[in-house]
């Protein structure tokens, strides 16, 4: 590093970057950790970025992963997601925040953001990791393939690519973070929904061990993966909608715009396709087509089981979920007040084959049938995995939950999916507002106290309650500041 120069220049094995300072942090946007996915390399694992000449310009984020944003009513999503596709080929690449001393052995933090597997950027206003470097954390964001390119199991192709590109960045770190003032020995990665998805497969892929000492495991868990047998189902419905061979040569043929207007159409809650595993579940209860897969050499095992064997057992985890998870679907879509018991039980049946029993279990008949759904799916979807997901792992367990109520939607939102990431970045203001996902004046000490917590965890482990077990099941509650014994929920009699 010389962060003396009004540009700082770091030397990696590929070459000399350039990078911007600001506020007493250092940005290094849009450097490559693996190449172009284009070409021969675009269904295949991602090959190292290609060395260059010259000092690079790190100033520009670049391009993302094709994708399509799809708004929500009375929500502004930009800063969630980003503001869509960013057209380009180099778009494996990494965003990385420093603070701007020659501080070294730094704690190392990358991010992997969510989107259900088929949206989301490095570029989301929501995940600015200066706020990490201000605070003397080094701060990575990626992007990684999605939707067709990266989880989608095409016969005669590697499986989970997308999986692979978070891999290979993990690697990046291990291999360049040191140039930047980074311990390669101090890695924790966290995420977010889908991302959090992401990095619990990880926590127990054997091409992922030694990559990270800790995890922070966001709304998220590692039971939302697929057989792949299953998950071919969707590759053989996409190729009927595209009118292609269901292998790489038909995928390749077709457009960009194509496929993404084939993603759109086999997302809709009408599509005609059964995803349901041999349990008669479906572990994504159609939040998203598109979910790694297991049974190849990235996920041997579905995860949970591959916990049980001792997966991941040398890594600290602190998993957690919000109090209203589903809320940000069915709030905001008005799905939860529109619905009755018999259409709660119609659309419950598609995931769940004992519809009618876990909506009983959660009041319907003696309260509305969308509350009813909405309160079962967020611990069928959310909670109840990642509780699972806690008492399975081998090694050092804590588990949080965010009850903080966004007052948006007339007070309705409540705590809902992704209201966490805000606080955790302490990046408030983005997502205030009219439209914003955290209404006015959110409060700032909470921000402040949470961003705290996921910098102790990943510089030493470190939180404030005692690792969760099955027997003591401590739940350290956000707001309230306290950890106490959190009983096993209804959605436990549902869930394998």
């Amino acid at each position: 590093m010389t962060p003396q120069s009004d540009h700082p220049i770091a030397r990696l094995s590929t070459g000399e970057v350039r990078g911007r300072r600001s506020d007493g942090v250092q940005q290094f946007l849009g450097v490559p950790y693996a190449a172009p996915p284009t070409g021969s390399r675009r269904f295949a694992p991602p090959d190292p970025a290609a060395p260059w000449a010259g000092v690079r310009d790190a100033f520009d984020p670049g391009p993302n992963a094709p994708q399509r944003v799809r708004a929500v009513a009375g929500l502004t999503v930009a800063p969630l997601v980003g503001s869509g596709w960013v057209e380009g080929d180099d778009y494996l690449a990494l965003n990385l925040w420093r603070p701007d001393t020659d501080a070294t052995g730094l704690p190392v933090m990358m991010f992997v953001h969510g989107g259900g597997f088929v949206v989301g950027s490095k570029e989301a206003a929501v995940q600015n990791g200066s706020t990490f470097a201000r605070d003397g954390v080094i701060c990575v964001a990626i992007n990684y393939r999605l939707g067709v390119d990266g989880f989608l199991p095409i016969p005669g192709i590697p499986t989970n690519l997308g999986l692979r590109d978070v891999i290979a960045a993990l690697g990046w770190v291990q291999r360049e973070i040191a140039a930047f003032g980074g311990d390669p020995g101090n890695v924790t990665v966290f995420g977010e929904s889908a991302g959090a998805m992401a990095i619990a497969d990880l926590v127990t892929s054997p091409l992922a061990a030694g990559l990270f000492r800790r995890a922070i495991i966001q709304s998220g868990h590692g039971a939302m993966t697929r057989d792949i047998s299953v998950a071919q189902r969707l590759v053989a419905k996409l190729a009927q909608l595209l009118g292609i061979a269901s292998t790489r040569d038909g995928f390749a043929s077709v457009s960009t715009a194509a496929l993404l207007d084939a993603v759109e159409k086999v997302s809709l809650p009408t599509a005609r396709i059964d995803l349901r595993g041999p349990d008669g579940r479906e572990p994504v209860f159609g939040i998203s087509r598109f979910v790694p897969v297991h049974g190849d050499d990235v996920l041997p095992l579905p995860p949970l089981d591959a916990l049980k064997a001792g997966a991941g057992k040398d890594i600290d985890i602190l998993i957690g979920t919000n109090a209203e998870e589903m809320n940000l679907y069915l709030v905001s879509s008005g799905v939860r007040d529109k619905v009755g018991r018999l259409l709660s039980w119609f659309v419950l049946r598609k995931s769940q084959p004992r519809a009618w029993s876990a909506l009983n279990a959660y009041g319907a008949g003696k309260r509305p049938g969308g509350r009813a759904l909405t309160d079962a799916m967020t611990d069928l979807v959310f909670r109840w995995p990642a509780r699972r997901f806690a008492e399975e792992h081998r090694g050092r367990t804590h588990l949080y939950e965010f009850e903080w109520r966004s007052p948006a939607f007339a007070g309705e939102l409540g705590a809902a999916h992704a209201v966490e990431l805000p606080f955790v970045f302490d990046t408030l203001a983005c997502t205030s507002g009219p439209d914003g996902l955290l209404g006015q004046a959110p409060p700032q000490e909470l921000a402040t106290r949470m961003h705290r917590l996921w910098i102790n965890f990943a510089r030493d482990g470190s939180f404030p309650s005692a690792p969760f077990d099955r027997d003591t099941r401590q739940v350290y509650r956000v707001l309230a500041d306290q950890a106490a014994y959190e009983p096993p929920m209804p959605a436990a009699a549902f869930l394998p």
